[in-house]
């Protein structure tokens, strides 16, 4: 939804909005259509009548898809290995290896960061996605590799879901200084943002405050409700890799799409575009690099690209009725504070979570919540699950508990404090999945705590031990 406080700004994005349904043709998800200021107050009740000398005109609604980042990550991993790919988690190319006659690169060394051993990998082409760390890839290669990303920051922060309704955003598409800030419904909660400025890279970037300051007042102008710094749950920051031509001499070149390159043999690059279109079928990123990569190598595919077809583990069947199906043939069973099993029910919230999140193999989370007792909620408001850490331990490489608050999960992103008040739980789990001794959780619990306190959330909470101080 994007408001307008004048009737050329009706026509302006109604205009622009329907070349918009044209181009899409017929992967539109729904015509895009104006609303009237009482119309666009029903559909979005915190929105404010009246702006900075100004007054509400109506709005524009156009409609998009969202994704789970996590999850589809975890969701290309499993599916690749399942496909007969070797997929190595806590790993780190340290250096490549060349053929000493021609110089190619034909393989590179690899550390296991779990258990600290090194081993070397050969392979025809070796293809560096290393996203904002690609140039630093690129200079084991050549330390005189140019740069060809230019690193950008955005930051995100969590809001309460009452200040978006359920499938209804605002999108502003012009701030005071040129930028576009969006508020909308996410994983049950509002996500807003995003700033756009030049940053370093870093393993962890943070948010800076003036950046969460400056969403908050950006959508504040736009609500009729206060915008609070208290009532951020979670605020974090991410690096765009935003591809640029390495020999320019300007910033003119930065480019939002993606660019694949072999700047040196064997080595196939591809950085910039983003997540929401790498696998559409026109000019997909992930076929442009496996293209570049044959190519590269003289390989011979046995067929043409499947990407577009294929799909993920879990989709093959599913269908956005299929939680029902959790609801109805599966309780949660769970310990009670006393030691006692009792019966839970499998709640809409928590089926609907399980269907989104795992696709057809919901049913396998639903059956350890089931029979090993592992019913219960990680943390109160939120729908995951105390078997959704064993199963991602058995079954989608979780090998830490940070892996499952941050990338098997989103709860770390969706709510700092409640992902400490977790840790001790999912640590426990793990620790029976993974054989850990009191040392190994000892520091796992140092590592989530340090990597929460990068996420700025309204109390700037130091988590020790589960709890708050």
């Amino acid at each position: 939804m994007t408001p307008c406080f004048n009737w050329f700004e009706v026509a302006y994005y109604w205009m622009g909005l329907k070349m918009y349904d044209l181009v899409a043709a017929r992967h539109i998800l729904h015509l895009s259509r104006y609303y009237s200021v009482q119309e666009s107050i029903e559909l979005f009740p915190t929105l404010a009548r009246k702006g900075k000398d100004k007054s509400l005109r109506g709005t524009v609604v156009y409609y998009d898809g969202q994704m789970n980042d996590s999850r589809l990550n975890v969701g290309l991993a499993c599916s690749a290995a399942l496909a007969g790919a070797a997929v190595l988690n806590h790993a780190e190319v340290i250096s490549f290896l060349k053929d000493e006659g021609s110089e190619r690169i034909i393989g590179a060394k690899i550390r296991d960061n779990l258990s600290g051993q090194e081993f070397e990998t050969y392979a025809e082409v070796v293809v560096n996605a290393a996203g904002p760390f690609c140039d630093s890839v690129r200079k084991m290669a050549n330390k005189d590799a140019q740069p060809m990303i230019c690193p950008s920051s955005g930051v995100h922060v969590v809001l309460p879901d009452y200040y978006s309704p359920e499938g209804m955003g605002l999108i502003v598409p012009k701030t005071k200084d040129g930028r576009v800030v969006f508020m909308l419904p996410w994983l049950g909660r509002t996500v807003a943002g995003t700033t756009d400025s030049n940053t370093s890279i870093t393993a962890l970037p943070e948010p800076h405050e003036d950046e969460i300051q400056f969403i908050l007042d950006a959508i504040c102008d736009y609500l009729n409700v206060k915008v609070r710094r208290t009532d951020v749950l979670s605020a974090w920051s991410g690096i765009r890799p935003l591809a640029m031509d390495p020999t320019a001499k300007n910033t003119e070149s930065i480019s939002r799409d993606h660019v694949v390159c072999e700047d040196f043999p064997g080595l196939v690059t591809i950085t910039g575009g983003k997540w929401t279109t790498y696998r559409r079928i026109i000019f997909s990123m992930a076929e442009d690099a496996v293209n570049a990569a044959i190519k590269s190598g003289k390989l011979s595919p046995r067929n043409e690209c499947i990407t577009g077809n294929l799909r993920l583990v879990g989709g093959d069947g599913w269908e956005s009725s299929s939680f029902t199906v959790l609801a109805q043939q599966y309780v949660r069973m769970k310990k009670t504070h006393g030691g006692k099993v009792v019966p839970g029910v499998m709640d809409t919230a928590s089926a609907k979570h399980l269907s989104h999140a795992y696709g057809t193999l919901a049913e396998r989370v639903a059956t350890i919540a089931q029979n090993e007792t592992l019913g219960k909620r990680l943390a109160h408001g939120y729908p995951y699950l105390e078997a959704e850490v064993a199963y991602c331990a058995r079954n989608e490489y979780c090998e830490s508990a940070i892996d499952f608050i941050a990338r098997r999960s989103r709860l770390a992103f969706l709510d700092t404090d409640a992902a400490g008040r977790a840790l001790p739980r999912i640590i426990e789990i793990l620790a029976k999945e993974h054989n850990w001794d009191r040392s190994r959780q000892k520091q796992e619990m140092q590592k989530a705590r340090e990597f929460l306190e990068t996420f700025k959330s309204s109390k700037n909470a130091q988590f020790h031990d589960g709890k708050h101080k």
